[in-house]
């Protein structure tokens, strides 16, 4: 029994990422004192089979009692693996304080007990796990961020968008959408928005063009607003005076703008759909994509929409999920749209679609491989642009023009979730899941009878194992999350740099023009860090917001942007 709890509460406490490991050696280690108990203990035959059979049976009573969160998370497996340990201990603990009790009460207070041992999940839910794989627990019946969210702003005043005198209701219906105007060529390089979308305006994390005081003692980062926020794990886009989100409102997923000095409510577009998964919870997974007038997003559920950017109006939608015949693998659709000149490309878990920017028609699609929760990264290699598509299967990448695909690489892997980086020589940097690595890849043009494109491994390492949190790379060196700890490795050999820093699983962006990290631990504190091979070195460190953090910042000019599923802020960094 102590070997057992010391693996499911001590394991993780030194070694976080080995929370699913402890939680299948505590059920292994229930099952094991069962098995002692029915075969080797010696105790009347009733009591020796009794008891499993009556924990077997209580516990199968109680599922349909279960919280929906407790019931379908893991998969279903969170009750029975989270409860073995505890009927362990309390089938313990009977048996020691009554062994000198007479039968009839012995076996009284043994019913009692695993009644309420396993009674006592009907009054949790889960609000979600954490990055490594731990449970966050609360009373059944307590409010959610959400629900106070929906009680608190009801009835709530819009700003007026920019250039307008009148204020509306959230509570008032969109009118009917205007004849769809001219979406404008928005490639990554014509695009006029501030930060347009999903990890900037190369999806790279890479800030340039501003550096920042870094004592935070005497220079802190002067806090502009904070506000309440629906649950959703995707960050913002920026344009102009809005800022862009997506979050879910109870049964209804929202597309939202908010005013970038106030963070005051401009307009919101709502859909009847909800997603929710016992990881991340509720909400939307994707981030806006801003290109000209027009934001175009992705929901959990996938539906694809395209709103006038200034007033929330709708202008068109797609059902990827019915188009494609395709369902969430229990993550949701995770993926941000990218726009490449007059398409939107967007990941059908595996598949990459593409539809006419301005009237949302169906341009092309590309054979699915495998699963992903990555999105569409736009690359050029020699010469070519591309899009390129993590999957669990390895890289994937088409010409955007019509979705041929032009080369595939097979690193095969439970799943991917981060975005791909590229060397200053042009190779690609390849994520997989939390165990396997990092990998350069070379992709180049061949010619002759066999002219195409071939791919070659340069190196593939377990120095840096980025998961769900984003890496970028810096003058020969990759900087991210190993696990919940920092890590750089260097491009050249794969070889790991340094180690150090712990910031639960969160995520980051490079100020490249001071060879610094912004990074945003798991739990809303901001940090600086060196980005250099020298070692870890973190300059500065505040709390920001509250609450798991799995959302990526922005920074637009001196302004930073946080958001996680209960909140969001903005905040002044003093220029240096």
């Amino acid at each position: 029994m102590t070997l057992l709890w010391s693996t499911w509460i001590g394991l993780p406490l030194l070694v976080p990422a080995a929370a699913p490991i402890a939680m299948v050696g505590a059920l292994l280690g229930g099952l094991g004192i069962l098995v002692w108990w029915a075969f080797f203990s010696g105790a009347a035959p009733i009591e020796r089979w009794g008891a499993p059979l009556l924990m077997l049976a209580v516990s199968l009573a109680t599922v349909p009692l279960l919280d929906v969160s407790i019931s379908s998370s893991m998969m279903g497996l969170m009750f029975p693996v989270y409860t073995a340990p505890v009927l362990s201990l309390v089938f313990v603990a009977w048996a020691v304080a009554t062994r000198r009790m007479a039968d009839r009460p012995r076996r009284v207070g043994l019913v009692a007990a695993i009644v309420l041992a396993s009674g006592f999940w009907t009054t949790l839910r889960t609000d979600g796990m954490t990055g490594d794989g731990r449970q966050e627990l609360t009373w059944r019946w307590t409010e959610t961020a959400e629900s106070r969210l929906l009680a608190t702003t009801a009835g709530e005043r819009l700003a007026p968008p920019p250039g307008a005198t009148m204020a509306t209701t959230v509570d008032e219906r969109l009118t009917p959408p205007p004849k769809a105007t001219m979406a404008p060529s928005a490639t990554n390089d014509a695009n006029d928005a501030d930060w347009p979308g999903f990890r900037g305006r190369n999806r790279d994390g890479v800030v340039r063009g501003i550096r920042i005081a870094t004592d935070w003692d005497t220079s802190p980062p002067e806090a502009l607003w904070r506000r309440p926020v629906g649950p959703g794990v995707g960050s913002f886009s920026v344009r102009g005076r809005q800022v862009f989100t997506q979050e879910q409102r109870g049964e209804q997923e929202v597309v939202s703008s908010y005013l970038l000095a106030t963070g005051e409510p401009v307009w919101r577009h709502a859909d009847p759909v909800r997603f929710w998964d016992s990881h991340a919870g509720a909400g939307p997974r994707g981030t806006p994509t801003v290109a000209g007038d027009r934001v175009y997003t992705l929901g959990g559920t996938g539906l694809l929409t395209a709103l006038d950017a200034r007033t929330g109006r709708r202008l068109w939608g797609r059902d990827m999920a019915a188009e494609h015949d395709v369902f969430s693998s229990g993550w949701g659709f995770a993926g941000s749209p990218l726009v490449v000149d007059d398409v939107v490309i967007v990941a059908a878990i595996g598949t990459l679609a593409a539809y006419d920017a301005e009237t949302g028609a169906p341009r092309w699609s590309a054979p699915g491989a495998g699963d992903s929760y990555s999105s569409p990264h736009p690359v050029t290699l020699d010469g070519v642009p591309q899009v390129l598509l993590l999957t669990s299967a390895g890289v994937t990448s088409v010409a955007p023009a019509d979705g041929t695909v032009l080369w595939t690489h097979d690193w095969p892997t439970s799943s991917r979730v981060v975005q791909p980086a590229l060397t200053a020589a042009g190779d690609i940097l390849v994520g997989a899941d939390g165990f396997a690595g990092l990998r350069r890849v070379s992709a180049t043009r061949t010619a002759g009878e066999h002219a195409g494109w071939a791919t070659e491994v340069r190196w593939t390492t377990r120095g840096l194992k980025p998961y769900f949190n984003d890496f970028v790379a810096h003058e020969g060196h990759a900087y991210g999350f190993d696990g919940s700890i920092l890590a750089s490795v260097d491009l050249e050999t794969g070889e790991r740099a340094w180690k150090g820093g712990r910031y639960g699983h969160g995520q980051l962006l490079l100020l490249a023009d001071q060879d610094l990290l912004l990074v945003l631990g798991e739990r809303g504190d901001l940090a600086l860090v060196d980005a250099t091979p020298a070692g870890f070195k973190e300059r500065a460190r505040v709390p920001a917001i509250e609450g798991k953090t799995w959302n990526h910042p922005v920074l637009v000019d001196d302004i930073l942007l946080v958001r996680n599923t209960e909140e969001m802020a903005a905040f002044r960094l003093t220029r240096q």
